[in-house]
């Protein structure tokens, strides 16, 4: 349904080279960094500002791709989708104070799944995978964050009460995006 929409002007190494590349970063921060990264995910769950400009990247995104998919037989539906979308962003922005950015953090999670799982379908050679794997991890998470969204201030609550932890999860993100560098350099194209 969204495939000829990402895999246009994205391919299976450009995401690769991508994600790896923010895998790293974000990953090599939190272990340089921890004191600094743990203090802003603790406020993170509650910052109003940032979740209001998440929900606008997921507005947006929501709203290009609702007018370039293919619905199908549900073609009538867009024009009144394309109208609830600003309702229900607004809407959202007013009455969903609690979390919102985690919220809008986990419909971003849903919305960036997508491209990974369109570009790796069906591709050679099986380390795609590293891929749909990460997806399917942000899928669930997602779902999970929009739920119930003090799961996220519980989890970080939970990796960093301890630095061994910390340092487990971050090396873990670190080398998964290593992995994905070297992938897409190496083997996807």
């Amino acid at each position: 349904m969204t495939r000829h929409l990402y895999c246009e002007f994205l391919s299976l190494q450009s995401v690769g080279l991508i994600i790896g590349f923010l895998l790293v970063m974000t990953h090599a921060l939190a272990l340089l960094r921890p004191a600094m990264l743990q203090d802003f995910l603790r406020t993170f769950p509650r910052h109003r500002r940032i979740g209001i400009a998440i929900l606008a990247v997921d507005f947006i995104w929501a709203f290009w791709l609702i007018g370039n998919i293919d619905l199908g037989e549900f073609y009538t539906w867009e024009k009144p989708i394309r109208l609830l979308l600003p309702v229900c962003f607004v809407l959202f922005i007013f009455f969903v104070e609690e979390f919102l950015a985690v919220r809008a953090t986990g419909i971003l999670l849903l919305l960036l799944a997508c491209p990974l799982l369109d570009v790796a379908f069906l591709r050679e050679p099986a380390t795609r995978l590293l891929l749909p794997s990460l997806a399917y991890a942000w899928i669930l998470l997602g779902l999970f964050w929009i739920g119930m969204p003090y799961l996220m201030r519980d989890q970080v609550t939970w990796v960093s009460q301890n630095n061994c932890r910390w340092r487990i999860f971050s090396g873990t993100g670190l080398a998964y995006g290593i992995a994905l560098l070297v992938c897409a350099v190496a083997f996807w194209s």
